[in-house]
């Protein structure tokens, strides 16, 4: 039996196209890593020609638009009110310590001054390189960023385009040459980090388009991780790696990515090899329902729906990526900008419970949450309780020093017995957001 599971766990990792290896990651990879866990809050940014149709980021596929068709776009992108300054100014203000843009998304277009295609930025009316003066206003305001990188595309005749889930309608007939394509993407990869600076980490999408529904640990194609990530981390070791591949991590990948749903979870039917590894987590969710920019979508989450994601993750010990789609000229438009604002608010004054905090320490309860930092727990009311003037946490085995609400640090009287420990609540008004306790612990 343990033979036969043997085989079926190489035969596993064979067939995601990464051989066996050994991955010591360099000190500096793991300070970077613990500064990801503590920094929480990262906006995701999907921008490409699909913004000028304004369907999403899908449009392509989803319409099935030919690719000499969708190439037209070239002539009609042109973000010419994009104000890098103005961009990470927003994230700054939410909050947010990070931004993970979208460098190449599944239709192929590069959003960087690439030698390797004239599919790119520089080639529309705008001309300019949108990724240098993003990467340089990061680097100014002291924001990381991180580069999401398709591996599936659209629009290449040398992709594997035949065995792919997506892309059946471009229109593509030519016979694709996977060791172009190869040779392709690490050229790409080693232009993203050699000419933007430091990069805080690649954010790979795209490697379900080779595998069935039912089989995703079966990938059709070799995608060659292992001199992939060897080669990301020879040019910059300190850079993190994910891949949004819905499977457990693979060697050489330094967090872990969940997509619209919290680590655990499969409400959303991405997460299919669900396992929460011990490596920094991520989820990342829309501000409505598309990624890409959708002139018609009107699904606007909530301010408080927003944090309470962010607070959930940050329980469960997960950085919240969360996901705004600029419009073709190159703005992020006003609901977004507003929800971020309330979002950045309430985090100048409630931060210390979100920022730097691990998660894990106590199991979620009806009324809420946990995040702790070094010797203080906050509780984190989401719910209403359902008892009347306290909250009961049971089996907690840690003794308590004190108790106090983080607004007005009105200190709470507490009792702790057996069962579990009763803070009472008594005059404390529960906010609509979260009502945050601080407790000391002994």
């Amino acid at each position: 039996m343990k033979k036969l599971t043997l085989s079926l766990l190489l035969c596993s990792m064979l067939s995601v196209g990464m051989q066996a290896q050994s991955y010591t990651p360099t000190k500096g990879n793991l300070e970077n890593r613990k500064e990801f866990e503590d920094d929480k809050f990262g906006m995701f940014i999907h921008f490409g020609p699909y913004s000028v149709l304004g369907n999403g980021e899908w449009v392509m596929t989803n319409q099935n638009i030919n690719v000499t068709e969708y190439g037209r776009l070239i002539n009609v992108f042109n973000p010419q009110d994009f104000d890098a300054k103005k961009w990470v100014g927003i994230a700054k203000s939410a909050g947010m310590k990070y931004i993970t843009f979208t460098t190449r998304h599944h239709d192929g277009f590069s959003n960087f001054d690439t030698k390797l295609s004239d599919w790119k930025i520089t080639n529309t009316h705008f001309k300019r390189d949108l990724l240098k003066e993003l990467a340089d206003e990061c680097h100014k305001q002291g924001i990381k960023l991180f580069c999401y990188y398709s591996l599936l595309d659209w629009t290449r005749t040398d992709y594997q385009y035949e065995t792919g889930r997506t892309g059946q309608g471009t229109g593509r007939t030519q016979k694709s040459d996977w060791d172009s394509y190869i040779r392709f993407m690490k050229g790409q990869l080693t232009e993203l980090l050699t000419n933007y600076g430091e990069i805080g980490g690649i954010w790979f999408d795209g490697h379900w388009d080779q595998v069935d529904k039912d089989k995703n640990s079966q990938s059709k194609v070799n995608w060659h991780y292992d001199e992939i990530y060897k080669l990301i981390h020879s040019i910059q070791p300190d850079c993190l790696i994910s891949n949004n591949h819905h499977l457990a991590p693979l060697p050489g990948e330094d967090f872990q990515a969940f997509e619209k749903d919290l680590p655990g979870k499969n409400t959303a039917g991405f997460s299919g090899e669900s396992i929460v590894s011990q490596l920094p987590l991520e989820t990342c969710e829309t501000m409505n329902g598309t990624w890409g920019f959708n002139i018609t979508d009107r699904k606007y989450k909530s301010t408080k729906e927003l944090l309470h994601y962010l607070i959930n993750g940050a329980s469960l010990n997960a950085n919240f990526l969360l996901n705004v789609g600029p419009m073709a000229d190159g703005t992020i438009q006003p609901e977004f900008v507003q929800t971020l604002g309330e979002i950045g608010t309430w985090l100048k004054q409630n931060g210390n419970s979100i920022y730097g905090t691990r998660g894990g320490v106590m199991k979620a309860q009806d009324w809420g949450v946990f995040t702790a930092k070094d010797k203080i727990w906050f509780a984190h009311i989401i719910n209403t309780p359902k008892q009347s003037g306290y909250i009961f946490i049971p089996e907690m085995k840690q003794k308590l020093k004190k108790c106090y609400l983080m607004d007005g640090k009105k200190e709470l009287k507490f009792k702790q017995q057996q069962e579990g420990t009763f803070v009472y609540m008594d005059g404390v008004k529960i906010d609509p957001i979260d009502t945050i306790i601080e407790m000391e612990i002994q």
